[in-house]
This record gives C-alpha cells, sequence and structure tokens, in this order.
C-alpha cells in the first residue's frame, strides 16, 4: 500500500511540474549583450559605412532563445506598434550618444501595447542576432510580452 502512495505522489508531482520544464528563458542584462565588437563596413545599398556587429560567444549562446530583459522603452510610433527597448533613458540613449549600437533592441510585441517612452519595462521574448540588415538593430526581441 505503501509504494502505491509513493509512485501516485511521484506521477502526481511530475504531472504539476511538467509545464515548468519546458520554460527555458534566461534573464539576460545589458552588459551581457555588450559582449559584441563593431567594424565599420561599406553598405553599398546606402552608399555609406555602417557598423557591422561581431558577437561574442556568450551573446551567440542567445541566438533564437527566449530570454527577459528589463529596460527603458522608447515609443516610436504607438500607432504603428513600434518600439525599443533601450539600456538608458530617451535622454541619453543610443540614438542620443549616451551608448553604442548594443545598448538598443528592437521590440516586436506578440499583440498591441501601450507604453510610454521612458517607462521601464521587463519584456519576454526571442533574442534576434542580426548582423546582416542594417535596416533594423543588431538585436532584436521578437513574440514579446511584458511582464
Amino acid at each position: 500500500m505503501t509504494l502505491q502512495i509513493i509512485r501516485r505522489t511521484i506521477m502526481l508531482s511530475a504531472i504539476c511540474l511538467f509545464p515548468f520544464l519546458g520554460v527555458c528563458q534566461k534573464s539576460i542584462d545589458w552588459k551581457t549583450l555588450s559582449d559584441v565588437t563593431f567594424k565599420q563596413e561599406y553598405v553599398k545599398e546606402f552608399d555609406g559605412y555602417f557598423q557591422i556587429p561581431t558577437f561574442g560567444a556568450s551573446v551567440k549562446e542567445l541566438k533564437d532563445k527566449e530570454v527577459i530583459i528589463t529596460g527603458y522603452v522608447l515609443a516610436l510610433d504607438k500607432a504603428k506598434n513600434l518600439y525599443m527597448l533601450s539600456k538608458n533613458p530617451m535622454a541619453s540613449c543610443f540614438f542620443c550618444g549616451g551608448g553604442g549600437p548594443e545598448t538598443i533592441m528592437e521590440v516586436n510585441f506578440k499583440s498591441n501595447i501601450d507604453y510610454e517612452t521612458d517607462d521601464i519595462a521587463t519584456l519576454k521574448g526571442t533574442l534576434v542576432l542580426n548582423k546582416d540588415d542594417v535596416n533594423h538593430t543588431n538585436y532584436m526581441l521578437i513574440d514579446a510580452v511584458g511582464f
């Protein structure tokens, strides 16, 4: 009888814990994303030079993985659901000279949201590393959700 109770307890525990086994998101910070170097390269399409990234090993490990990161929201066009997440608030973000391209990321939300510029947000999504398309940032958070 005791063996049956132990088996049931183990089965019940396994069933209850199973959904959590697939949770593989990793909390990251902006320091982690600074493991990148840049090289000026000419891009014919724009007839100009751009900073092309070479991602370090710690960043490459995060490629296409679900991550959680906290930063300052930059609401570029709320009507079109265009947002970025920044290491710094708007007054000192990358675009205002407060850091390099590794201090921002494009955010593509799963659904429409309503953040304001300089809101602090913790977001979860899939981290995409972009080194080829200069129309987008080097880091992109896809299917993002806030919590």
